[in-house]
């Protein structure tokens, strides 16, 4: 049986040496998250801050730090998870192992929520501004709610059947929220959340939600979960926890999870908005102030033991990476029954997530061909890019399986260096020139608006990669030093750009047309142009964030000897990728110097944090 509520959560890690408690005093104001950070890139314990600074609150941090913590909270009830999804995949299974008929009802029993008279949450009552006040980055808007757990119904068909819950950020001050009163609702594109409000719109009704924050931990997974369309999140948080989720129905108003520490209840008025943002976002950079929809708080109600659970957003990795793993785990199996061909996918947590894609799939279409080209890897791409939140990827990159059947998208060095040893890119790249992207992603043409490319690869190994700078390599004016990022990439430093949005760089016409006669870059078919070519360079997590959060495909990607043929674009020379900061972009985060040497202090011999940090 999982935990019933955060308390009990707690109580064992601490037991176990999993949790540390900080008594320390210790400001919400970039001190508990910069904190927090620092334990994460650690490897470190849960954090349990039990003196924050004008907080009448204890908060946790940390808690899903490490992948081998996230399981061990739900240790009781993967087993299961596992023996449904194997179910899923292959009913057969059941004729070699029986006895898992017999178990897999039982864990389903705990999909269907339990209605309850008592709601611990409702016992006490607060404002907005009695929360504690995290603000996680120097230009933040305000502070915000990191680990919402956001609530709504269908209002053309109340009830759990057809309820949503997600993880969107709720702002709770700043900007111009009238206090206690109104608090953002940030929800991006491909959320649950929207399907809801467009009913509110045209029935001219006000969309009411609850946001929860704590209980058990299986609900704060559970909010972020890529489930199917028509699958309650409250649900699956059932099956995680191995338990039903007790709810509690308050007249007049959205049931309220009852195990959770705090409940926030309003309403969301159909169309109106106000400016939310700017905060530090999961790709390491801003996100703006825009427009969102906001709620008129109605009450804000905890139990008598809180406990507030944040985490931090930001560059990655962080926190969210472990969630994204564990994610993975659960899911990953039932990828190829949800689209044929897929073997495996991964979307890359150190390029932001969504920026890029990394698949493998199968490609039968002419087995008896003499050669191999893509041609089902294209079928399958597409279909990705129609499946839920895959399609905000912008970089879709598909290798076939027949070519390395040993090949793992998770290797990710292997990974490219297999398609760049086979790519064509007279054929092989694949352009949606105007679409959506993620809200987050500030490289596209507008908000929410972008590009995308395919890079499909099959066949034949066509380049050797070099790992060398070529010898007497030339370079145009403005652009150098070089450094190699990995076999066959080449980072390259550039002037900066001043170019506008969705709008191309001459510099970077004038670039490719300098090797127009020239073959300088041999085995090296990917040219990345950046501000910095050694930080690019240093680190494959550096190359990733900065070639795949600072360039929009359909207007950054370049070529050396460019052709057209028809409407479909290529190159036959190697193909260059603008990743410099735009004036356009978002200001990537920077921590604050005076908080960042305070940790240090925490960290030092006698401190608390000593032998951790």
């Amino acid at each position: 049986m999982g935990y019933k509520n955060l308390q009990e959560c707690v109580a064992d890690l601490q037991r176990r040496g999993m949790l540390l408690k900080i008594d320390a005093p210790l400001d919400p104001y970039l001190e508990i998250g910069a904190l927090q950070r620092r334990v994460y890139q650690a490897g470190g314990p849960a954090l349990l801050f039990t003196n924050a600074i004008g907080s009448s609150f204890p908060l946790l941090g940390n808690l899903f730090g490490t992948l081998e913590r996230t399981r061990f909270i739900f240790r009781d009830t993967l087993d299961d998870i596992r023996r449904l999804v194997a179910i899923k995949i292959n009913p057969f299974s059941l004729l070699k192992h029986p006895l898992d008929i017999v178990k897999a009802p039982l864990a389903a029993y705990h999909l269907l929520p339990v209605v309850t008279e008592k709601a611990p949450v409702l016992e006490c009552s607060t404002t907005l501004s009695g929360l504690p006040q995290l603000v996680f980055w120097p230009r933040d808007g305000g502070a915000f709610l990191t680990l919402p757990q956001v609530y709504s119904e269908s209002p053309a068909a109340p009830g759990f059947a057809r309820s949503n819950l997600g993880m969107y950020r709720v702002q709770i001050s700043g900007n111009s929220y009238q206090a206690d009163r109104q608090a953002g609702l940030h929800y991006q594109i491909h959320r649950g959340i929207g399907a809801h409000h467009a009913e509110a719109i045209a029935r001219g009704d006000l969309l009411r939600v609850n946001i929860f924050l704590g209980g058990a931990p299986a609900m704060t997974v559970a909010a972020v979960m890529p489930l199917p369309e028509g699958m309650p999140e409250l649900s699956f948080a059932g099956l995680l926890a191995g338990q039903r989720m007790p709810m509690t129905r308050v007249p007049g108003h959205l049931p309220v999870y009852s195990e959770a520490d705090f409940c926030i209840s309003g309403v969301v008025h159909p169309a109106r908005t106000l400016p939310e943002g700017p905060f530090g976002d999961h790709l390491g950079y801003y996100s703006l102030t825009h427009e969102f929809p906001y709620i008129e708080v109605d009450a804000v109600y905890h139990r008598r033991d809180a406990i507030f659970p944040f985490t931090t957003v930001g560059r990655p990795p962080q926190e969210d990476t472990s969630f994204g793993a564990f994610i993975h785990e659960l899911t990953g199996p039932l990828i190829p029954i949800v689209v044929a061909g897929v073997k495996e996918v991964h979307a890359v947590d150190a390029a932001g997530v969504h920026p890029l894609l990394l698949v493998i799939a199968s490609e039968r279409y002419v087995p008896y061909a003499a050669v191999r080209q893509p041609q089902e890897l294209l079928t399958v791409a597409n279909a990705i890019l129609g499946q839920g939140q895959l399609s905000l990827a912008k970089y879709l990159l598909i290798a076939a399986q027949e070519d390395a059947p040993a090949l793992h998208t998770h290797d990710i060095p292997a990974f490219l260096g297999h398609i760049l040893e086979r790519v064509d890119w007279r054929t092989c790249l694949h352009f949606q020139t105007a679409t959506t992207i993620d809200t987050l992603d500030y490289s596209g043409s507008g908000l929410n608006e972008g590009s995308k490319v395919v890079i499909a690869a099959a066949g034949p190994v066509r380049h050797r990669l070099a790992v060398d700078i070529p010898a007497g390599l030339e370079l145009p004016p403005g652009f150098g030093p070089v450094a190699v990022c990995l076999p066959g990439v080449l980072a390259i430093q550039g002037p900066s750009s001043l170019q506008g949005r969705g709008e191309g760089d001459p510099q970077l016409d004038q670039f490719c047309s300098f090797y127009r006669d020239r073959d300088s870059f041999a085995g090296f078919p990917l040219i990345v142009v950046c501000d910095d070519s050694f930080f690019t360079a240093k680190t494959l997590n550096n190359f990733l964030w900065v070639t795949f959060t600072r360039s929009n495909p359909a207007v950054d990607i370049y070529g050396i000897r460019p052709e057209t043929r028809g409407r479909h674009w290529g190159c036959s020379g190697s193909l260059v990728i603008d990743a410099r900061i735009k004036p356009f972009h978002a200001p990537p985060l920077v921590d604050d110097p005076a908080v960042e040497r305070k940790i240090d202090a925490l960290g030092a011999p006698g401190a608390p944090l000593y032998g951790i940090i």
